[in-house]
């Protein structure tokens, strides 16, 4: 049998991790939540939350991951033959992959179809009616849309077919560094702008008056959502962790990282948005009409507008790889088919499934289930059901199944690092305090609480 690929080097590993973490949802998302629940009030709390929610169950991904050297399904069925069927959470993460996919990818596609437009100019206009109705015209156009996201699937699936470590680890070990110099660039002019201390004082400074009950579920939602755990990611890309590698300090650095990411991009972001007199939304607004009008006031704003488009498709890369990797490599070990035809017959059917999402704004715009179009059903599937009961499942086998000294001997490389205290202490929140914590953020998400 041939040797499984994997990751080759401690970097690598660090980068594509980081990769699957950080989403288009850094760029635009968190830091509104930042500034709109409290600044660094709600900052701490996440971090907190952090702690309690997102980071163990990604080193449990992880650990099980790198433990069975193969994909989540398998991998559960090794680790738990007997008794309950554990192994449906893989299969949940292969669902969930695909469901975020077929809309993630859409949204994708927006980004790169906004690449040649920065580039040519033509959406660089003061006006925000101009600009929205750019982005109107993009979606609501079936044509376009259909055949951004083939591209965008197209080229996901060519970095995956060359494999591990010289497709996923190679392509992110240049894209990450990538990320960070062009968002200090953007920092860079953001900062000398007029109102930049009112931006920093939105993002940063503390306003626990605004700390409530919703940004508590607030925090722990993103705590647990940013992290791109619950969908079977973290396993899978565990599975190619190398025997030394430190899973607790790795994914600590990536948690660190992950929200540095964040952190710049509201830095980058904010200070254009309130010298210019925006409002400073989150969500597609922003990044498709609000910061084209606000680069066009702004000295080399062509330019700058150019480079925020690229950011924002490099941070979408990594998690591309990321999710399309999990029914890649269960199609591949699962059916004993090889590497190349598990990822298109993966690609096939994300770009069936996806055609659903990219036409919800043209011809499939009056088609809805459960009172949804395909994009917002697939949305909400994914991330109000799927997603937290993978977490909590995961958490729940770790504590309750596959128990502490499997979990302690795991995480340190098979007694080659003294970290018991912190094995006892990760093995007790996913025990108890983590999978209570994933229930509330659901039950708060169905609005059941």
């Amino acid at each position: 049998m041939a040797k499984r690929d994997g990751f080759t080097s401690s970097f690598g590993v660090l980068a594509a991790t980081l990769g699957s973490a950080v989403g288009l949802g850094n760029i635009w998302k968190f830091p509104y939540m930042i500034g709109a629940n409290g600044g660094a009030g709600f900052l701490l709390i996440y971090l907190l939350a952090t702690l309690l929610v997102g980071l163990p169950v990604m080193i449990a991904e992880i650990t099980i991951g790198r433990q069975a050297k193969t994909n989540p399904i398998t991998a559960l069925q090794q680790m738990a033959p007997r008794g309950l069927p554990w192994w449906l959470i893989g299969v949940m993460g292969v669902i969930s992959a695909f469901l975020i996919m077929a809309f993630y990818s859409e949204v994708v596609a927006w980004v790169f179809a906004y690449v040649p437009k920065a580039i040519s100019g033509d959406i660089l206009s003061s006006d925000p009616k101009v600009t929205g109705a750019a982005f109107s015209a993009l979606i609501s156009d079936p044509v376009p849309s259909l055949v951004w996201q083939w591209g965008v699937l197209l080229f996901i699936g060519s970095i995956l077919l060359m494999g591990v470590s010289k497709g996923i680890e190679a392509v992110t070990k240049r894209l990450m560094p990538l990320l960070f110099i062009l968002l200090i660039v953007l920092c860079a002019f953001s900062l000398s702008l007029e109102k930049s201390g009112e931006a920093l004082r939105f993002l940063f400074e503390p306003d626990f008056s605004k700390i409530n009950g919703a940004v508590l579920l607030a925090a722990m939602g993103l705590a647990f959502f940013k992290l791109s755990v619950g969908m079977g990611t973290m396993m899978t890309y565990g599975s190619y962790f190398r025997d030394d590698q430190n899973v607790p300090v790795t994914a600590f650095r990536v948690m660190c990282a992950d929200l540095f990411v964040s952190i710049l991009a509201g830095i980058a972001i904010f200070p254009a948005v309130f010298t210019f007199g925006f409002q400073p939304e989150a969500g597609p607004p922003l990044v498709f009409i609000t910061i084209p009008t606000v680069f066009s006031q702004m000295p080399l704003g062509h330019t700058l507008m150019v480079i925020f488009f690229l950011l924002t498709s490099v941070a979408a890369i990594g998690a591309m790889l990321s999710l399309l990797e999990v029914p890649v490599v269960v199609i591949h070990e699962r059916f004993a088919i090889s590497r190349k035809k598990a990822t298109l017959i993966t690609l096939l059917l994300v770009a069936l499934l996806g055609s659903t999402c990219a036409l919800t704004n043209s011809v499939m715009a009056d088609f809805k289930l459960l009172g949804m179009n395909m994009f917002d059903l697939f949305d909400y599937l994914s991330s109000n059901i799927l997603l937290p009961v993978g977490g909590i499942l995961i958490a729940l086998f770790v504590g309750w199944r596959w128990g502490y000294p499997a979990l302690a001997q795991a995480l340190s490389n098979q007694q080659q690092l003294q970290n018991q205290p912190l094995s006892k202490m990760l093995f007790l929140v996913l025990k108890f305090i983590t999978p209570l914590l994933i229930l509330i953020v659901m039950l708060h998400a169905l609005h059941l609480i």
